[in-house]
């Protein structure tokens, strides 16, 4: 196990390589560190089970969309993360999912305040694949899942004995925690073709219907073959007005590494009052990060093949 303040974080804002093997990179939510993280052993070990899970696909011949839909599916049923089951709880004590993918062909699918769906990221895939559409929210992001063969879940089934705990002290306090939430992927595949996914219960308290930056392409979500791929934790709303992960792919495109590009954008997203990280691949397979939060639970396969996770800020 690497040690808690790992100087492969830095290390992996610095990755250079630009041969054609493929590189992933997930994050598992940036946030405040909490007692109950410890060193961070579990989210760390639950994002390179991701990452592996990603990898693999890479490795069979996949492409860059299945490896990162792989890698959130993971983290989707993971119950410690914020997404699928384990989703932070709305004012009224139920579950609604925000999820999205993209394409560095341009293609994208998103849902939001999505419920009693096992995977959401499935249903932003097939958003995607079937639909003229970009984004369907709430009781038409429903149905169609049911229409496509996603089985509607019984009703509080993602909802975990951990997350109802955090809902009821934070009623007490009339006040949101932080979420710590947010799951994402971040791909390049042996083709070059980029893409990105990410997944999120969202917010603590938050009012049924509110939609974050997970399921807005170019929020918390974006790729563009010719520039990279990115994908965002945090405040919401922030990484909405700031436009974060488009901004930081646009970055790359200019010629900037992904860490740098990602340290670029936070100072926007603080602008608007917010915190968080993201993650990003660009063209040539580089990798990297950047978050301003204590924590954010990541992991990555390097197009060499090389592994490494993190959790604390470096910082």
């Amino acid at each position: 196990m690497l040690p808690e303040r790992p100087s492969h974080t830095k290390r992996a804002r610095h990755m250079i390589g630009r041969d054609m093997g493929p590189a992933i990179i997930v994050h598992g939510g940036a946030g405040d560190w909490s007692p109950e993280d410890g060193d961070g052993g579990a989210p760390r070990a639950g994002c390179s089970a991701a990452a592996r899970a990603g990898y693999e696909v890479l490795a069979r011949g996949g492409s860059a969309l299945d490896a990162a839909v792989a890698a959130v599916l993971v983290l989707e049923d993971d119950p410690q993360f914020n997404a699928g089951r384990g989703s932070a709880l709305t004012a009224d004590g139920e579950v609604e999912c925000d999820a999205s993918v993209m394409c560095g062909d341009g293609r994208a699918g998103a849902v939001g305040a999505l419920g009693d769906v096992k995977n959401p990221i499935v249903v932003a895939r097939l958003v995607m694949e079937r639909t003229p559409h970009v984004l369907l929210v709430g009781a038409g992001a429903a149905a169609f899942a049911a229409e496509n063969g996603v089985a509607a879940l019984p009703a509080g089934a993602l909802v975990t004995a951990r997350m109802r705990e955090k809902w009821q002290a934070a009623l007490g306090l009339r006040q949101a925690p932080p979420s710590g939430g947010t799951v994402g992927c971040v791909v390049r595949d042996a083709a070059g073709n980029v893409a990105a996914a990410t997944s999120t219960g969202g917010m603590v308290l938050k009012r049924r219907g509110r939609v974050g930056d997970s399921a807005v392409i170019g929020a918390g979500t974006y790729a563009d073959d010719a520039a990279g791929a990115v994908s965002c934790t945090g405040l919401g709303e922030a990484f909405i007005k700031a436009a974060a992960a488009k901004q930081a792919v646009l970055a790359m495109g200019a010629g900037r590494e992904p860490a740098q590009a990602a340290r670029e954008v936070l100072p926007l997203v603080r602008r608007y009052g917010g915190k968080g990280g993201l993650i990003g691949v660009d063209a040539a397979g580089r990798i990297g990060l950047a978050f301003d939060t204590p924590r954010m639970a990541h992991a990555w396969i390097d197009l060499h093949g090389r592994a490494g996770e993190g959790f604390l800020h470096p910082g």
